[in-house]
Order: C-alpha cells, then structure tokens, then sequence
C-alpha cells in the first residue's frame, strides 16, 4: 500500500522527467504509461470521501479511472474510466468558457475576476474580505456569478444552454442525475446565501434562489473519465473537439479559461498544484480532475478519496506521474548542448 509518507503526488522523482517536444509519445507509449499510472496508485488510500452532500458519502473509494484523449481524437482508457459520477465543480471551468465565448471575456472579468482567493471554494469571508467580489469563477461564489451571466429569457433556457455547451464539450449528450441534484439542493444553504450575498453587492444578475437552481443542476450532470478527458482536450485543441470535430468554442477562449484554470484550478491548493502537476486542472468534490496539455492531451481522472482541499489523492498523484512521464509540465526544459 502506498501511503503519502512514502511515495505521492509529493514524490515522483521517480518519474524522469520528460521535456515537451510539442508533441506527444507513440500512441503504444502513451497507452502503456497510462496503465502504469493507474497500477502504481491504485492502492493509494489516502484521503477522505467528501460526506458534506450525504449522496456523495456513499461512492464507492476503490473506485479509480484514467484516461487520456489526444488531439487528433485518440483516446485511451483504463480502470473505472467509464464509471459514471457527477461532474461537480469542475463544471466551472467549461461554463466560464461557454459565456466569455457568448458574452466576450472582459464582463466576466470585471464581475467574477481572476485572481485566487487563498480561502476555500465555498468561503463567504473571501467576498466580504473582497468588497463583494467573488475573485474567480472556480470557487462558488464565481461560479453562481459566471452561471448568472449564461445567455437566455429565463432559467429553463440558461439551464438548457449550459446541458447543451457541456455536452458538446463532451461530444454527447450529458443528463442530471436527479438524485445528487436533490441530494445538493437540501444541503446547499451555504451556497443561496453566498448568492444572496454577491445579489446584495450588485455581484449577481437574476433571481439568487433561481441562480443557485441552475448552478446546482450543472454540478449534477453526470460524467466519465472518458468524457471529462475528451471535455479537456476541446480546450487543447483550440475549441475544437477532437472526436466530433465540432468547434465548441474559440481559441481565445481556450486559452483564457486555461489561465484560469492554472491559478485557481485546484481550489487553495492550486499553486501546489501546479507546482506538482505543470499543467492547467480542474477538481471536483466527487472526485474527478481534468487536467490539459495544450495542444496536446487532456486526461480525465476519478478516485473519491480527497486531500483537505477536496482534490483526488489518486487522480493528482496519477496525473502528476503522467505529465511527467509524457512530457507534458509547460515549465520544464533542458539547457541546449554548448
């Protein structure tokens, strides 16, 4: 059994590191990396399942997938990569692209922000400590601004628009799973009053109780690995995705929400995140991280077992180890041969 006293995501020296060439390893190499991450991880039992929304308590903490999609839409799968779970905050990231691609970047910037908090996802002292400003749209209070920015005449249809933009990003059609949605609705009190917070700062467009609604069905929609990594590499491949071939959104896009992943991503933990990992990630409560190489890969990874900062011990551990291992850290080089 590994534990973090031996070897983690705090340790993958073992791991030689690998310098991008703009490109990834043989389709061979990269399949065989990706099961050997897996294996060396899987009995990693570090970390606890999140039990603040009682549906979440029960998953399972064996469970473990990865998988990694390229941008020429190869794809490869091992473990629990077909597990479905719900999607959680990672939501975030790809709803914060959906409107800076409808309504353009700088009005989400001057409402929601960019900079990291510090302070974990749900804290409401970060907005009174800001002047009522949520920062960024990974933590809650960003998200429940981003998603009262989403197009449409009414709730049905900014619902329907956000399904619709991150099925697209996942290259099929994604569904709530209506018993986490109701699981978080009766434990979501901390949530309407953050929205009811940002309403009060002239934070929020809309109706708060209607806000948190949409925000919370977008946070049920139910995903693989599989599907968070094809998701990951559409921000990859400027905007398109790589197996329908659909351009989702544009490139400017890509790489502003790429950005933000890089700082805030990770919840508090980002910078240590990035530290670790080298590439731009998202984390959600169930479980689930996305992490994107741009121009190359994404992978998708799912354990339920979580750091404090509510991040997969198994997912940063694997992914850490693969974007070693590929060559995909954007801060890693050699010096030229004199």
């Amino acid at each position: 059994m590994i534990t973090s006293g031996s070897d983690s995501v705090e340790d993958v020296d073992h791991v030689e590191q690998q310098v991008s060439t703009g490109r990834l390893p043989a389709w061979e190499q990269v399949e065989r990396l990706t099961v050997e991450a897996h294996d060396r991880y899987r009995h990693l039992d570090d970390g606890q399942v999140a039990d603040y929304i009682p549906l979440l308590a029960e998953a399972d903490p064996a469970s473990f997938g990865i998988s990694v999609a390229e941008v020429d839409g190869a794809t490869h799968d091992v473990g629990d990569s077909g597990h479905p779970f719900s999607i959680q905050s990672i939501s975030k990231a790809f709803v914060y692209a959906l409107v800076c691609n409808s309504r353009g970047h700088r009005i989400v910037k001057d409402r929601v922000g960019v900079n990291n908090t510090g302070l974990p996802f749900n804290s409401v002292m970060a907005i009174e400590l800001n002047d009522g400003h949520p920062m960024n749209p990974m933590v809650n209070a960003g998200a429940i601004a981003t998603t009262a920015l989403m197009p449409g005449t009414d709730t049905a249809e900014r619902w329907e628009a956000i399904r619709t933009g991150l099925s697209a990003f996942a290259g099929r059609r994604l569904e709530v799973d209506d018993e986490v949605y109701a699981s978080e609705m009766a434990t979501n009190v901390r949530n309407r009053a953050i929205a009811q917070l940002l309403q009060s700062y002239g934070r929020l467009d809309g109706d708060p109780v209607e806000t948190v609604d949409v925000y919370t069905r977008q946070c049920a929609l139910m995903v693989s690995t599989h599907d968070l990594s094809v998701m990951g590499a559409t921000l990859a491949d400027g905007g398109v995705n790589p197996v329908t071939g659909e351009q989702v959104i544009s490139a400017a896009v890509c790489r502003d929400t790429l950005s933000m992943l890089a700082a805030s991503g990770m919840y508090e933990r980002s910078g240590e995140g990035l530290f670790k990992i080298g590439i731009p990630a998202k984390s959600g409560v169930s479980g689930g991280i996305v992490a994107i190489a741009p121009g190359k890969c994404a992978i998708g990874a799912f354990s339920p077992r979580l750091d404090p900062a509510g991040n997969s011990v198994r997912g940063r551990c694997a992914i850490a180890h693969l974007s070693r291992a590929l060559g995909l850290n954007v801060f890693a080089s050699r010096a030229e041969s004199q």
